[in-house]
């Protein structure tokens, strides 16, 4: 028997799972591009800030398309854009695979960038659907699906990319193809969700219409959000993008043990982002923001000064802290704006992007001036914008 939204006691499991899988994939692939950095960087010889530049085509592409995807979807919503998207990941892979000069590399990485795009504001909908009000926890589901993937994708380059070539990439053709077939799935039950909602009457309670809070309080607590988003993505870029440089220049490992050590750090992420999930629901996003922003900032400072045990030990927890920052940020900006759920979901997911874009740009000339060491010592200052946190008002969720 079919479920109807208008029956549902508890958050859609199987929606959920499924999103979270079509989440690891897509996310899997987008890691793939930083985890062929050093190869990149030796096979067109390249500095930092043209590494950081392959970053940029992927995220910046990224940032400008998604609120746009996610505001024509609010006005009409289209369940399969999601596997239109990942057929320009897919063409992006073979381009990948096959360049012979850095500007298809740019190109191949901006495909990729799209099919994110299309991706995630579209997933943000159909998961806030599936979830039954347990926010926190359908966002942690659906978060541990792309941290997951992230954390994957360095493993997969190291086993599969760096041994064979960077014409291996093709391989990943097979999981874009998975990956469709998942989205397909996702697309159509969405679909028969809503038909039965429509004809079910809209018997469940409309979602509300319209701001919680006046416009300027709004714009304010929007504003101090992107800054928080800033600061966690731009120091989560130092790790994403350069933290095996940074290991293999302090403390002379090899190129397979530095993309382990960052396999352990994204994996670890996973955990963090569904315990923090599950807290925001308890305790509201307001503490676990606090927390997973700020509270960074001790084990941060102390990182550039450990030794290769205690750098482990310390990104570890610098990742299950600051984990849970995004989908609680996410969440605390929809509550904002529960009318404009895929345009809030495109704006952070795509300033998400944008921003550790420009980040990996911008760390990438200071490594050039002052060295990869001394940048991740300057980088560990960046959670204390998690003060900001002081500024953001109690909306009636937190309240409640």
């Amino acid at each position: 028997m079919t479920t109807t939204l208008a029956t549902v006691q508890r958050p859609l499991l199987p929606l959920l799972l499924a999103l979270s899988g079509a989440h690891f994939l897509n996310d899997l692939i987008s890691s793939m591009i930083p985890a062929t950095y050093p190869l990149l960087k030796e096979a067109y010889r390249l500095d930092f800030v043209q590494v950081g530049l392959i970053t940029v085509a992927f995220q910046v592409t990224a940032s400008l398309l998604q609120p746009i995807v996610g505001f024509l979807t609010d006005r009409k919503q289209w369940p399969y854009a999601m596997v239109v998207g990942m057929g320009a990941t897919l063409v992006g892979l073979f381009l990948l695979a096959s360049a012979t000069q850095y500007a298809t590399v740019l190109v191949s990485a901006s495909l990729i960038g799209l099919g994110s795009a299309v991706f995630h504001p579209e997933a943000t909908r159909m998961e806030r659907h599936a979830a039954a009000g347990q926010q926190g926890f359908a966002q942690g589901v659906f978060q541990i699906g792309g941290h997951a993937g992230i954390a994957v994708g360095p493993l997969l380059a190291a086993v599969i990319v760096v041994p064979y070539g960077l014409t291996s990439i093709a391989w990943m053709s097979v999981v874009a193809l998975l990956a469709m077939v998942v989205m397909a799935w996702t697309g159509a039950r969405y679909a028969e969700m809503r038909s039965a909602q429509v004809s079910a009457g809209r018997s469940r309670p409309a979602a509300p219409t319209q701001s919680v809070l006046p416009g300027r309080r709004v714009l304010m607590a929007m504003t101090v959000l992107v800054l928080l988003l800033m600061s966690k993505n731009a120091y989560t870029a130092t790790f994403t993008n350069y933290y095996t440089f940074y290991l293999m220049e302090r403390f002379g490992v090899t190129l397979q043990l530095s993309q382990f050590m960052l396999f352990l750090y994204l994996v670890v992420g996973a955990l963090g982002v569904i315990v923090g999930g599950v807290l925001g629901d308890r305790f509201g996003r307001l503490g676990v923001i606090w927390l997973s922003i700020l509270g960074t900032l001790p084990f941060a400072l102390l990182l550039p000064y450990a030794n290769l045990f205690w750098t482990g030990a310390l990104s570890v927890l610098i990742s299950f802290i600051i984990a849970s920052a995004f989908s609680s940020i996410l969440i605390y900006a929809i509550d904002l704006v529960p009318h404009r759920v895929g345009m809030v979901g495109g704006l952070f997911y795509g300033l998400s992007f944008g921003l550790g874009g420009v980040a990996a740009a911008a760390l990438g000339v200071l490594a050039d001036q002052i060295g990869i060491v001394a940048m991740f010592k300057h980088a560990a200052w960046l959670p204390a914008l998690g003060l900001l946190t002081f500024f953001l008002p109690r909306t009636p969720h937190e309240r409640a």
